[in-house]
């Protein structure tokens, strides 16, 4: 059997609009356990959002392993394939990005390319379209990446030497990415963008360095949380709750939203259960989850599955 264990990400950050994101040891597992006919398809998805896959083509993973073989001029093959979701579909946990990188890396190995994975990431994000989920959740931990349209420049941060846990609220809501985008100005003042880039650099320099006493500070925003905090239940009051929670080292909207971020120093218990209440007192379900920094990104584990038999068919399994 093969399998891409690959980790959701946190995009933005705060501050870092398009341009930060950071991968968290929350993983969905796709297994390849048999090759098929071209265009033939088995996915049997358990956990997360397995009710809510669309058809074969239009499923990330797929798409984006086909797209991947075609890019390199592989003859097409089919899967069998097991899906392990753990992420949350459309949390702003980077579900979108699990796939794609999934998809990827497992046509890397079906199509016995041997790319080192930094060798897909152009792909990867043009796939996504943008590369602050796709770029963490390839190679991990907390990076800050650009992109051109064409080529994918990033730095992976090095990890903070104290301990700090992330948490992760996720409430019983969805925020459609298209609608988070078009909530957005098309302008903004130069106070704004001053505001953000100094927030920014701060971001990184602090964590860099250890300064972990900035954070609160630095991931301040004003390009994109404003407006997103308004598209779900508690948006707005959420931040600056948890951040006056002993411990809070500083709180975000992960991605688009609606799940919030923080990083916690000490124990995250008080933090996790600051943030759910707000949901709660808004008459919203939510969940949470404590979580490491993921440092080593997705990956490919096991061998390459036994040729397909003859046939085609294209079903998916839920």
């Amino acid at each position: 059997m093969l399998t891409a264990i690959v980790p959701a990400s946190s995009a933005n950050i705060g501050s870092g609009f398009d341009s930060f994101g950071v991968a968290l040891s929350l993983y969905n597992r796709y297994q390849v356990v048999g090759l098929l006919p071209s265009d033939t398809y088995e996915v049997e998805v358990v956990g997360e959002g397995g009710r809510s896959l669309a058809k074969p083509e239009d499923n990330l993973l797929i798409r984006s392993f086909r797209a991947t073989l075609a890019k390199f001029d592989i003859p097409p093959v089919g899967l069998k394939l097991k899906s392990y979701n753990a992420i949350p579909l459309s949390r702003g946990l980077g579900s979108s990005a699990s796939a794609i990188v999934g998809g990827v890396m497992l046509a890397n190995a079906v199509g016995m390319l041997s790319l080192q994975r930094e060798k897909l990431l152009s792909l990867m994000v043009e796939l996504e379209g943008h590369p602050d989920n796709v770029v963490p959740c390839c190679i991990g931990g907390f990076v800050i990446s650009a992109w051109d349209g064409k080529e994918v420049k990033y730095v992976k941060l090095p990890a903070f030497e104290e301990k700090v846990k992330v948490v992760v609220a996720v409430p019983d809501v969805t925020v459609d990415t298209k609608m988070a985008r078009e909530v957005l100005p098309k302008s903004v003042s130069l106070q704004d963008a001053v505001f953000n880039l100094s927030r920014a650099a701060l971001l990184a320099a602090s964590w860099v360095t250890g300064k972990l006493e900035n954070l609160p500070w630095a991931m301040e925003d004003k390009l994109h949380q404003p407006y997103r905090a308004k598209l779900f239940p508690g948006g707005e009051e959420i931040l600056d709750r948890v951040k006056s929670v002993p411990g809070c080292l500083g709180a975000a909207i992960s991605g688009s939203g609606p799940s919030v971020l923080a990083f916690v120093k000490g124990n995250p218990t008080r933090t996790a259960k600051e943030m759910c209440s707000v949901f709660t007192e808004r008459g919203i379900r939510s969940r949470f989850f404590v979580l490491d920094v993921d440092q080593e990104g997705a990956r490919i584990k096991g061998v390459k599955p036994a040729a397909a038999e003859e046939g085609s068919r294209c079903r998916i399994i839920v």
